[in-house]
């Protein structure tokens, strides 16, 4: 190492990123002793991403326990951050937020607001406690590159400490370094994966991005033509060509002018980025399907009974209008599909619109309750990075101190939120383990402080 790396400024914890994770880890740290915390953030201003989520209302965190919370994440990131969610809870967090004057409540779907409705109020929580506690916040400093400095190489110091470099030359050695600069997705936002080419270059275990929590796309016209449809109250199976399940949701669907949406659909997503990347693209999907039960609390045995009930009604009224009747009846708070759904739901039937009971035949009785508790929507791919809500990929777990984030092998670095391959499913869960994982930090941090 040159002369270079006596040259600049001297600073005891550097973090890189100023989204929720290193906002929070900045703040925490200097609330808990740290005195001198520099967080760099390469964009005007602090939370971008923030302000830009859950539909500009910023769902959180999630009602849900931490262990349950972290299981979502599947096997090994739910070992994984099962130590942080217990640092921080869901609702120590709501507590903390409560605190900097964001009261919050919660909504369905295990969801968590700011009573205000207003992610603005989030970020700007964020904001004021950082300056509160004496954070120093640089905005439009962009990052070039980091390099680790040994004792040995710093004539101040004889510690192990990091070269930062931002745009336009200036030079950061920062004793302690944290990098929270996030994944890919919401590139808008300033979120292009700078962190990657860093942990590349260090030699740490590294899982390759793709796009989570994104619309997926289907190539069927009449998908298409359901554009505006929703269903609040559905079970959807991802299924590949062979029928294997490959991920299930009860989550709302959406259909789209390109396929469908909301978070049924976009919890699922992931699985089929990772497949067309690791695969041959969209060939690797072929024949992959959502399969939507529009009736999850409704039995096949209920539902044969519901068709047969239709054939004793007075008037013998079309199926599309019968069916509907007799489970309004039996199921008041039923959400039934509109119109336009159930057309297509007869379509996958073999039967016609216009059909009256005569047409259900035990084999036309049959295929109608399969489509359904069984809606058959083709699956083309995902709508990629430009919608997807996080990343998926990332530093490989393995790499990382779950309990303090501390990357392991490198002395005096950590890296915390959307870089680390951790991806959840929508519910403010990918903000819990953001804000989780910079508190562990900050934890630490202050411990060796």
């Amino acid at each position: 190492m040159d002369s270079q790396t006596t040259q600049g400024e001297l600073r005891d914890v550097v973090i890189l990123g100023a989204g929720a994770a290193g906002s929070w880890a900045a703040w925490r740290a200097a609330a808990e002793g740290v005195s001198d915390v520099l967080l760099l953030e390469k964009t005007p201003r602090l939370g971008t991403k923030i302000l830009a989520s859950g539909g500009t209302r910023c769902n959180l965190t999630t009602t849900l326990a931490p262990d349950e919370a972290a299981d979502l994440f599947g096997t090994a990131a739910s070992r994984f951050l099962r130590r942080s969610f217990r640092i921080l809870s869901p609702q120590k967090l709501r507590a903390y937020f409560e605190e900097l004057g964001v009261p919050t409540l919660s909504a369905p779907l295990e969801k968590v607001f700011p009573m205000s409705g207003q992610a603005k109020d989030v970020r700007d929580a964020l904001l004021s406690a950082t300056e509160m506690t004496g954070v120093e916040l640089r905005l439009e400093s962009c990052v070039t590159s980091i390099s680790p400095i040994a004792p040995s190489e710093d004539a101040e110091q004889n510690q192990a400490s990091w070269l930062v470099e931002i745009k336009g030359g200036e030079t950061i050695r920062a004793k302690r370094l944290v990098l929270a600069t996030g994944g890919v997705s919401y590139p808008g936002a300033g979120t292009t994966g700078d962190g990657y080419p860093w942990l590349r270059k260090l030699g740490l275990g590294f899982v390759a991005p793709v796009p989570a929590l994104a619309p997926i796309q289907s190539n069927e016209t009449w998908v298409h033509e359901l554009a505006g449809n929703s269903l609040q109250d559905v079970e959807i199976r991802l299924l590949n060509a062979k029928g294997k399940e490959l991920g299930r949701r009860r989550r709302p669907l959406l259909f789209t002018h390109t396929g469908v949406s909301g978070p049924g659909a976009m919890d699922l997503s992931g699985v089929i980025a990772r497949t067309m990347q690791d695969g041959e693209g969209a060939k690797s999907i072929e024949g992959w399907t959502l399969r939507a039960d529009l009736m999850p609390d409704v039995t096949r045995e209920e539902l044969r009974e519901v068709l047969i009930a239709v054939a004793s009604l007075p008037g013998a009224p079309r199926l599309v209008r019968g069916i509907p009747v007799v489970l309004n009846e039996r199921y008041p708070l039923l959400e039934l599909p509109s119109k336009r759904i159930w057309h297509e739901v007869f379509n996958e039937a073999g039967l016609a619109t216009r059909a009256g009971h005569q047409a259900l035949t035990k084999a036309a009785r049959h295929d109608l309750i399969e489509a359904l508790k069984g809606l058959t929507i083709p699956v083309s791919g995902t709508l990629g990075f430009d919608k997807a809500e996080v990343t998926s990929g990332g530093l490989a777990l393995r790499a990382v101190d779950p309990g303090t984030f501390r990357v392991r092998g490198q002395e005096n670095l950590w890296v915390i939120g959307e870089l680390l391959d951790v991806d959840g499913p929508i519910g403010g869960l990918n903000f819990q383990a953001a804000f989780a994982s910079g508190e562990a930090c900050a934890l630490d941090l202050a411990k060796n402080s």
